[in-house]
């Protein structure tokens, strides 16, 4: 947009950004690593820059306003995730051979270029999956190299690999995005194969170094919405004490179709967005416990 063109006597002030909001490869490799098809020399080369957080795999990026943390955000998706949710929206995510190679160099410049915007709304970035923590050197260099640029910095993680963020890592980060997908071990496992208990050491671990968190909490009906785990989740959160904020976050349909086109199996095709009442008696019960929810 550009702000010649745009007449506004009042509200917050228009930036002509001169440049993309949303951005990412349209085609997915199917086979190398990180996208790459590339001979053996050339492989190698390129695994030892991504161990050594110089090169990472990339989905997507986009830049929004009040979802992944406070003001505009530039989100960056990137590849790979231990986890397999059945309601995960992005399921091209979860291999990290379906995104494109990028260098911490290139994407630190593109950040760079929203710098302005982030002063002006009190925005950032946001580092997003997939789940980040899969190629936690690239992301501790992205992370370094934001905070050096003054920016507020956020990451948005199950907390599966929480083991994998470096105590400098945690410093360079101003919020966790910590999504809880369930309290009692059991329905955890049975939503996302994997085990709960990571994601609470890693939440109180955040709590623990004094870092705000945000909680996310998806409302699958029929998976996640028994009032025993969803109470679990409550007495989790309630104990950690840095959280500021609990999003409840209706279950949608919007992924099938990528399932679908991926070829994988897509088990919640016969499951309903949770009723207005539903989701109003689950934030009742987080609000019990004195938390903030939205």
């Amino acid at each position: 947009m550009n702000s010649q063109t745009m007449d506004r006597p009042s509200g917050a002030p228009v930036i002509d950004l001169g440049v993309p909001v949303i951005g990412g490869s349209h085609t997915r490799s199917s086979a190398g690593t990180a996208g790459m098809s590339s001979t053996d020399a050339e492989r190698s080369e390129k695994l030892a820059a991504m161990r050594a957080g110089e090169l990472g795999s990339l989905h997507s990026w986009e830049l929004v306003t009040a979802v992944d943390g406070p003001g505009t955000r530039l989100t960056t998706f990137l590849s790979g995730c231990p986890l397999r949710c059945l309601y995960c929206h992005n399921p091209d995510t979860m291999e990290m051979r379906r995104g494109e190679p990028i260098s911490a160099d290139e994407l630190l410049k593109r950040i760079a270029r929203y710098t302005k915007v982030f002063e002006v709304t009190g925005g950032g970035l946001t580092i997003s999956g997939g789940e980040p923590l899969m190629q936690p050197a690239f992301v501790a260099r992205i992370l370094r190299g934001a905070k050096e640029l003054g920016i507020h910095t956020a990451i948005d993680t199950s907390g599966y690999l929480g083991a994998h963020c470096s105590d400098q890592m945690l410093a360079d980060i101003d919020l966790v995005l910590l999504d809880v997908k369930s309290g009692i071990p059991e329905t955890y496992k049975k939503t996302t194969g994997r085990e709960l208990q990571p994601t609470l050491d890693f939440g109180r671990r955040v709590a623990d170094s004094g870092t705000e968190i945000w909680i996310r909490f998806v409302l699958v009906p029929g998976l996640t919405d028994a009032e025993e785990n969803v109470e679990a989740v409550a007495e989790y959160v309630s104990t950690l004490s840095t959280v500021s904020r609990v999003e409840v976050l209706p279950f949608h349909q919007m992924g099938q179709d990528k399932w679908t086109a991926l070829g994988m199996d897509y088990q919640l095709a016969d499951t309903r967005a949770p009723s207005p009442e539903l989701v109003e008696r689950v934030r009742d019960q987080f609000r019990s416990h004195g938390l903030t929810v939205f």
